[in-house]
């Protein structure tokens, strides 16, 4: 499923996607479906800018995508992440104010021996050759398949996330590092940063 580029919104191609991602295979194509979708339903261009958010509730292949077709990153601040383990993504177009929920299930086509052998960490050359000619063949088939039987989506009510700040910075009492303000810990009346009061709080003695 490619999506012909525009100068209006070009789109990446799944193509361009997994070159981005570092390869082709079925969690990618998930997010892809799930990326277009967003962006058709939102009439959204590729975000230079904040002007597009996602919020993801996973750290899985999919995200990539998102990342690629919608230019949603950490680094401009509008893409947010939420470990909640699930194929949910929210998506907010600040041009419009519309936003949408997507939740992606596909119908289940996974056989047991490939979810065996996708957990096995020892495979053999020919038991690897099986596996990535099943990845292919998943991929392609998330790829085609009808949106309606790949995605659910609804309009959301909840608020877009608040734009990115730029905070002022402290440095850590212990390592000598600077940090944003707002991840400051207070420990024994010191300003650490967050590693240095957890280590300090590991090597607290317990109490009797």
């Amino acid at each position: 499923m490619n999506q012909n580029k525009s100068k209006r919104n070009p789109i990446p191609t799944f193509e361009e996607t997994a070159v981005f991602h570092g390869h082709a295979c079925p969690g990618l194509a998930l997010g892809y479906r799930v990326a277009v979708a967003a962006m058709a339903r939102l009439s959204a261009v590729r975000a230079v800018d904040e002007d597009f958010v996602a919020i993801v509730e996973n750290d899985a292949c999919s995200v990539d995508a998102v990342q690629c077709v919608c230019g949603c990153t950490f680094g401009k601040g509008n893409l947010v992440f939420r470990d909640h383990g699930k194929h949910v993504y929210t998506f907010f177009n600040r041009a419009n104010g519309k936003g949408i929920r997507i939740y992606a299930e596909p119908p289940e086509k996974t056989e047991p021996e490939m979810a065996s052998l996708a957990r096995k960490t020892d495979r053999s050359a020919e038991e690897q050759a099986k596996l990535d000619n099943d990845r292919k063949h998943r991929t392609d088939w998330l790829l085609s398949l009808p949106e309606q039987d790949l995605l659910r989506i609804t309009e959301t009510r909840e608020p877009p996330p608040s734009k990115a700040r730029i905070h002022a910075s402290s440095r850590c009492a212990l390592c000598g590092e600077r940090m944003m303000e707002t991840r400051c810990r207070v420990s024994r009346s010191q300003t650490l940063c967050a590693p240095c009061a957890e280590a300090l709080t590991d090597d607290s003695p317990e109490e009797a």
